[in-house]
């Protein structure tokens, strides 16, 4: 990747558990560090003293909730990591990558019908105070491959089983062009190494599209 990113950048990566977020966005900072860019990396929900406890909440305990609770606790964790962290990061020039962002929020609070994307997609943007990503790549594996990643002791999402997880890829698929930003699918199926060069790709020509 020889082209600089611009300041500023909000780069998320998102897709059904198991397809690998965590090693590509280490393996992306990493990438952009060796250029001499300034990155932050952040988790959501979690990367504030709020996010974290709700996380505890939402994803490491065994409480029941409707996904409409569910959904206003992850935009308050969102909120505040993007108050308290993504915005003055954003200002100083450094790229920012989020491990999730509203998409996932709204693809897993919609799955099952409690809650209606578009309910969510409003309710979202207003808790994220009008940003939104400047990319968001969405890592795309088959179902049964991401299943027989993940590890056996799982969250409160993956707990329900390959069936949601199904339904939750249709749902990012689904959802992706309304994130408010610029766009695309990676193919996570690939070796780690091929899926990061295609990411670093992807970063590169999108910063050509924005420069012309």
């Amino acid at each position: 990747m020889s082209d600089p990113l611009p300041s500023g950048c909000l780069i998320t990566l998102d897709g059904i558990d198991g397809v690998g977020k965590s090693t590509q966005i280490q393996k992306l900072a990493d990438r952009l560090r060796s250029m001499g860019r300034e990155v932050a990396l952040v988790r959501d929900p979690g990367s504030t003293e709020i996010g974290k406890r709700l996380r505890a909440l939402l994803l490491d305990s065994d409480l029941n909730m409707h996904r409409r609770t569910e959904a206003m606790l992850f935009m308050a964790s969102r909120c505040e990591m993007i108050e308290q962290t993504i915005r003055p990061a954003l200002a100083s020039g450094t790229v920012v990558i989020s491990d999730r962002f509203l998409l996932a929020n709204v693809v897993y609070q919609s799955v099952g019908g409690d809650v209606a994307a578009d309910s969510l997609w409003e309710m979202g943007r207003i808790a994220c105070g009008g940003l939104v990503p400047d990319l968001t790549l969405l890592l795309d594996l088959p179902v049964d491959v991401a299943w027989s990643r993940i590890e056996e002791q799982q969250d409160r999402m993956e707990s329900r089983g390959p069936d949601y997880l199904s339904q939750v890829r249709d749902a990012f698929l689904r959802e992706l062009s309304k994130t408010g930003g610029d766009s695309k699918i990676i193919d996570a199926a690939a070796s780690v190494d091929t899926v990061a060069e295609n990411i670093s790709k992807v970063v590169r020509e999108w910063f050509r599209c924005k420069r012309s």
